[in-house]
């Protein structure tokens, strides 16, 4: 009795543990490999695997690397200097040395951006009389070398002009022996010639100089009111055109003794007498 009993007792111990592994828990199914449409199962089944590379896709990359390849085609990035070759740069020579010099010399005290040109830039001026003033002065010391007897107060259109006569013609016709301009008038707010009621002149704008005569080196002084035949006749003609007006002895009978040279706008053109 006993033995059937255990027999039994055993055979259905058996019968659930079979029943229980039977009935272990198991990873359900993934649905990739379980769906109805048997290409896409076929496809998520080899998702895993790397697809090989479209055809176009190879075409173009073996394009590219024959192009890296070519001679002719330099894909480096340009390279900074190295502090080596910086420092392995040659020194200047005393030439490029004497010409910066040279160069900083030539600008030093220079205005209007004309080496030639020494002096100074001024506060702007400005009257209570309509239409004198000027906007841009500088007073000027010297013009391509040659000193002034006095600092004239000017614009730099007129300086640069002033400069472009004594270079190109003052200097020439003297032989180069000019070394000052003898300035007779400059800046002042007035009507032309003085007269009362007169229009402004141009030297009541910075626009105008008077010239009276030239130094030479060897100390000779040659005035308009004195030597104006010859060369002082000369350079008066050669101004015209450089300056738009020019008037000196024999124009107006206000300019017997100096040369008057003015920038002023003229709707007719220069004016030369």
């Amino acid at each position: 009795m006993r033995a059937a009993l255990a027999v039994l007792i055993i055979w259905g111990a058996t019968g659930v543990a079979a029943e229980v592994v039977q009935r272990s828990p198991r990873p359900l199914p993934n649905p990739i490999y379980t769906v109805a449409d048997p290409v896409l199962a076929v496809s998520s089944a080899r998702s895993l695997r790397p697809m090989p590379r479209p055809a176009e896709l190879v075409a173009k990359v073996a394009a590219v690397r024959v192009a890296m390849a070519s001679p002719g085609l330099d894909l480096t990035p340009p390279q900074e200097p190295l502090e080596e070759d910086l420092a392995a740069a040659p020194p200047p020579t005393r030439k490029e040395l004497r010409k910066k010099k040279r160069e900083a010399a030539s600008m030093a005290g220079a205005v209007c951006g004309v080496p030639a040109i020494k002096g100074q830039v001024i506060a702007p001026i400005t009257s209570k009389i309509a239409g004198c003033g000027v906007a841009e002065p500088v007073r000027i010391t010297s013009i391509s070398g040659v000193r002034l007897s006095q600092a004239p107060t000017i614009d730099c259109g007129q300086a640069v002009a002033l400069n472009t006569w004594v270079r190109d013609v003052v200097q020439p016709a003297f032989g180069g022996k000019v070394v000052e301009l003898q300035v007779a008038a400059h800046y002042i707010c007035r009507s032309r010639n003085n007269i009362k009621g007169a229009k402004l002149s141009e030297h009541a704008k910075g626009k105008a100089i008077d010239i009276s005569g030239f130094v030479l080196s060897s100390g000779k002084v040659l005035t308009v009111a004195g030597s104006y035949s010859g060369t002082i006749r000369k350079v008066h003609k050669a101004a015209c055109g450089i300056f738009k007006t020019t008037l000196g002895p024999g124009s107006d009978g206000y300019h017997e003794n100096h040369l008057h040279l003015d920038t002023s706008a003229r709707k007719g053109g220069t004016y030369c007498r």
